[in-house]
């Protein structure tokens, strides 16, 4: 009997030291595990914060653009309003020189002749109905006991102001109305930028202005 109790208690304290040795592991594998669970949910943590901080970042960055944008957009509309502004004024004063002094358009026809081309046929002088008639007049009193021959005629056009001239011919055509002569001017008084898009007539008739600069007095 003594033998079978000695083995029972060896038994059961075999099995008590495996249960502590279970708990022990237990244990352990719940704190390592807790400890990884913590270590990888503070680095999400802190990787999802930089995400959250480089979004607000650019999110600021593009309210900063935002902001500064319309100041820009601003600059550029009052620039415009004052060459708007500029080439109204402008306008006016010419044209109150013009029913003070009509005879200033035969200069600007005279130009514009000189900057076609010397071969250019058939070409027609295209002016407000008043101006053709001051023309006409100028032309008279030019040709009076002389044998001149115009090679262009003159025709009245009433979508035209008083001032404008646009020219036609063949294979060319040369806009010198009022808008057009005070774009250019515009354009060389900001340094060229606009000067292509405001050109009156072409650069390469420079060569021909002086076949044509006699077709007015």
């Amino acid at each position: 009997m003594a033998d079978l109790s000695t083995a029972g208690a060896d038994v059961s304290a075999s099995s008590l030291l495996t249960a502590e040795q279970l708990e022990n592991i237990q244990a352990q594998a719940y704190k390592e595990a807790w400890d990884e669970g913590f270590n990888k949910g503070r680095e999400e943590g802190l990787a999802a914060g930089q995400t959250e901080i480089t979004r607000r970042a650019a999110l600021l960055d593009g309210l900063a653009q935002a902001l500064g944008r319309p100041f820009e957009e601003m600059d550029a509309a009052v620039e415009q309003a004052l060459v708007d502004l500029a080439m109204t004024l402008a306008q006016a004063l010419v044209r109150r020189e013009l029913r003070s002094d009509p005879g200033q358009v035969v200069a600007v026809v005279r130009e514009a002749l000189a900057a076609l081309p010397v071969a250019s046929r058939h070409v027609r002088v295209c002016l407000h109905p008043d101006d053709v008639a001051v023309v006409s007049e100028a032309l008279v009193a030019r040709d009076a006991g002389s044998d001149a021959r115009r090679d262009w005629q003159l025709q009245e056009d009433p979508t035209l102001m008083r001032g404008d001239c646009r020219i036609l011919s063949e294979n060319s055509q040369i806009d010198a109305t009022m808008e057009k002569r005070l774009a250019a001017v515009v354009a060389q008084l900001s340094g060229g930028e606009r000067e292509q898009d405001a050109a009156v007539v072409d650069t390469s008739a420079d060569g021909d202005a002086a076949a044509t600069d006699a077709a007015l007095p």
